[in-house]
């Protein structure tokens, strides 16, 4: 059977075993913004505490921010904004796949299956740059909390945590402590720290 056709087929009974509508809103208030691993699915959730309905995930390859305007800020920003979360936690995890890219290969593998040249080059400032790949995981999360911390559009009073999941383990640790980070003057939001 399609691995479509098993996911429909999965789904159908799943929907059937349902009965609970959850709120937009999430429960906890917080954003997790995280790499698209296939080890964190439904084990970075159960290690932070959280089940479906809890959090705001927000994910791409290796948890980088390219774009200060981009997809992920436009996705921070409707969370914070229209949904009313509080928090922000940016988690990158060890043996990250985006430390150890290799734009050239990339590029191959894109062209060999059928891209065109034209349009791998029309990607700005280039493939190399615009993919966000980087040698250290834990410097990657410092500098993306840093870039968000300064977007005007995100408010100071709204804690950046960075942290750093073990896939192995499910260990943490804690690199940027948002609480400490706060701009002077500025207070918690009521609902903060419910994670």
């Amino acid at each position: 059977m399609a691995i479509l056709h098993e996911v429909l087929q999965h789904n159908a009974a799943w929907v059937a075993e349902r009965n609970r509508p959850l709120s937009k809103e999430p429960h906890k208030r917080v954003i997790i913004f995280t790499c698209m691993d296939t080890r964190l699915v439904d084990f970075l959730e159960p290690a932070l505490g959280l089940k479906r309905g809890d959090a705001q995930m927000i994910k791409n390859a290796g948890n980088t921010l390219v774009d200060a305007g981009g997809g992920v800020v436009r996705s921070l920003v409707v969370a914070i904004h229209g949904l009313a979360c509080e928090e922000v936690f940016v988690i990158g995890h060890r043996d990250c796949g985006m430390a150890q890219i290799d734009k050239d290969a990339l590029r191959r593998a894109m062209v060999d299956s059928g891209v065109p040249e034209e349009a791998i080059n029309a990607l700005r400032p280039s493939l190399g740059e615009w993919l966000g790949g980087f040698h250290d995981p834990l410097g990657n999360v410092e500098r993306v909390v840093t870039m968000l911390r300064q977007n005007p559009l995100i408010p100071k009073a709204v804690p950046i945590h960075g942290l750093m999941f073990d896939p192995a383990s499910g260990a943490l640790q804690v690199l940027v402590d948002g609480y400490t980070k706060l701009a002077a003057g500025q207070t918690l939001p009521p609902h903060v720290g419910r994670l």
